[in-house]
């Protein structure tokens, strides 16, 4: 009885181990300082969850750049952006409908390259507002003229609007880069997150439909696969500010269709011939391990990849340059390789 009376403890010992394990592993990873004070500060919005809200109610929701603003504010810096960069707003037409673009450009002479920037959001919520950070660093580092295309949403738009859209920007770039002191033989794509999926998707569809490719690719955390089962979507099922909640939430207002490569390029059939790219990931990120993936694949098909994983930081870090260390560092990185790109182009 004895013996059995401590089996039985040392096999409930072990279930108890057994689900510390699981609740540990349930934990994304800590963050770094910088990266915590804008979570702590995000906190103190008190947003809603985004996967319990319709999509006119998470559009309405306290986002990452309202609470670099907080941090700022609270340590009694100012939230105006950096001068150097100035913005003008036009609108464009798409395929069935027009959406307005805003175009960035840096001080100097020119002409300068271009880079068509997609922004994140879940292709449901955000606009150019909540991405400007991270569009006004790229033009002042990369001294390049950036236009961020607010491409219309879903649901209301049902995709493939959304990728329709993003590849009527890029047409509209090499058709009117003279006009807007831009060079239109060195034209980049870039995006975040969903835009980051735009930005490759883009450089499929040139590609495709055999017209100028982009001479690179930025790919910031990018959405290309719709595996919830993977790594990083196991280790930050419950991170902030993106979670895996919140993922399911997107493609279900997204509503692509799983089996396109236009939805999501991992589904193509091959990546062989897309431009080079440089693909950023971040630890605590669902998406961190199908960015990872991405820039292997492009790599073993033949693409040059030149691919940056951050640490401590976590989805939509890229942007918070002003508060973040890291978020510097990434945009640096970045300029930096798209400028090694315009430059080959000359």
């Amino acid at each position: 009885m004895k013996k059995l009376t401590l089996t039985v403890i040392a096999l409930a010992a072990g279930l108890l181990a057994g689900t510390a394990i699981a609740q540990t592993a349930a934990q994304p990873p800590k963050a770094e300082p910088n990266m915590q004070k804008v979570l702590d500060a995000m906190a103190a919005l008190k947003p809603k969850p985004i996967e319990t809200l319709s999509p006119e109610e998470a559009r309405k929701q306290p986002t990452p750049s309202d609470a670099v603003k907080k941090v700022l504010t609270d340590a009694g810096k100012s939230t105006a952006p950096e001068p150097g960069v100035t913005m003008k707003t036009q609108s464009i037409q798409g395929k069935d409908g027009s959406f307005p673009i805003h175009i960035f450009t840096p001080e100097g002479a020119g002409p300068f390259p271009v880079v068509v920037y997609f922004h994140g959001g879940g292709f449901v919520i955000a606009d150019t507002k909540v991405y400007e950070a991270s569009v006004r660093g790229l033009a002042k580092k990369a001294k390049a003229i950036v236009i961020s295309a607010d491409y219309r949403r879903a649901p209301e738009h049902k995709f493939p609007t959304q990728t329709e859209d993003a590849f009527a920007a890029y047409q509209w770039a090499l058709a009117n880069a003279k006009s807007i002191n831009g060079d239109p033989m060195r034209v980049a794509v870039a995006g975040e997150s969903a835009g980051g999926n735009l930005a490759t998707v883009v450089s499929m569809m040139a590609m495709e439909k055999k017209i100028q490719m982009p001479v690179h690719q930025l790919l910031v955390y990018p959405v290309v696969n719709d595996d919830m089962n993977n790594e990083s979507y196991k280790k930050n099922a419950n991170a902030k500010p993106l979670n895996k909640a919140m993922m399911t939430w997107f493609f279900k207002h997204y509503g692509a269709d799983p089996k396109s490569p236009h939805a999501l390029p991992m589904k193509a059939a091959s990546l062989k011939g897309l431009p080079p790219a440089t693909v950023i990931t971040a630890e605590i990120d669902p998406l961190m391990t199908e960015g990872k993936a991405y820039a292997d694949r492009l790599k073993k098909e033949g693409v040059t990849v030149n691919y940056r994983h951050f640490t401590g930081v976590t989805h939509e870090f890229f942007g918070m340059d002003a508060v973040v260390p890291k978020a510097k560092e990434a945009q640096q990185f970045a300029a930096d390789e798209l400028t090694k790109a315009f430059a080959a182009k000359r």
